[in-house]
């Protein structure tokens, strides 16, 4: 049984809302007399939708809009809109609104919108808490010498986390930067054999040559090649690129303070300061990322 917040400064409308969504649906409807009075209501008992007038006095339908998206971005928002306000609806979708309805079409529009945004919402809880029980998730990815197909699985990565674990949107950007990390170090210097040195010469030799390498043979053949094992305690990511290696005991240390600041130690120390253990392989080809769900 859904429960939905009408919120409306104007007695009348608001009794005229909620008469129509009591209509064939089994809801509890709720009213708030203006946003301020919304957002209170929200913080002691979250309803499954919001109702909402665009032009109310005090906290506004746009400002409500953008409050709730701030601190319970899992509550979809339904604006109400009069004429004239076609302008401000669009503002409110791009602030993070699931759908509006004109005033004078409510009768007709109000219930179906409704149920159709309840729906897909419920959908997306019901998904996330599903993913939040996978026992293991595994993975693996052959990529080519793509930036951008490389970026994408980092964000991939971040999201298989944010599902599974729950973890706040910092801790995952902070996985996914060592991710990040790692699957460039393999682009760059594994399959392209462009040195970090370089970069600190010349910014724009070294993205230069990665250009040139990345359509030239035998760089252009080479592959990164990546498995994910994830679990409901900690995650494992092994990225191994098709380059000569290097010899690891060779790594510069980041925590000494004359690497802090150049390329070449600034991925490795993200790494470690991100994951709770960064081990490459004899080759130097390989690096395994390993995490845990809580971290000490």
């Amino acid at each position: 049984m859904a429960t939905v917040l009408v919120v409306d400064d104007s007695p009348i409308d608001r009794q005229l809302v909620g008469g129509l969504l009591r209509q064939d649906t089994d809801w509890v409807i709720e009213f708030a007399d203006d946003g301020a009075q919304a957002l209170e209501q929200i913080r002691i008992a979250a309803p499954d939708l919001v109702v909402t007038d665009m032009q109310m006095p005090g906290v506004d339908g746009l400002q409500l809009v953008a409050a709730i998206r701030k601190t319970h971005s899992q509550i979809p928002v339904i604006l109400m809109t009069g004429k004239g306000n076609e302008e401000i609806a669009v503002e409110a979708l791009h602030a993070g609104a699931a759908s509006y309805v004109p005033k004078r079409s409510l009768g007709t529009m109000l219930v179906e919108t409704s149920r159709r945004v309840l729906s897909a919402f419920q959908e997306d809880r019901h998904r996330a808490e599903l993913l939040r029980r996978v026992a293991l998730r595994v993975e693996s990815f052959e990529i080519e010498n793509d930036v951008n197909l490389l970026l994408s699985l980092s964000r991939h990565l971040q999201q298989m986390l944010g599902d599974a674990w729950s973890i706040d949107r910092t801790d995952r950007l902070r996985s996914g930067t060592a991710f990040e990390e790692a699957l460039l170090n393999a682009l760059y210097h594994g399959n392209l054999e462009v040195s970090s040195d370089l970069k600190e010469v010349d910014h724009t030799a070294f993205y230069k040559m990665v250009d040139e390498r990345r359509r030239s043979s035998p760089w252009r053949e080479r592959r990164i090649h990546v498995s994910v094992r994830l679990t409901m305690a900690d995650v494992e990511v092994v990225i191994r690129d098709e380059g000569p290696g290097f010899d690891p005991g060779k790594l510069p240390d980041p925590t000494d303070p004359a690497y802090v600041d150049r390329p070449c130690g600034r991925g490795v120390m993200l790494m470690r300061a991100f994951m709770d253990d960064v081990r490459y392989n004899s080759t130097g080809n390989e690096v395994t990322l390993r995490r845990r769900r809580i971290r000490k």
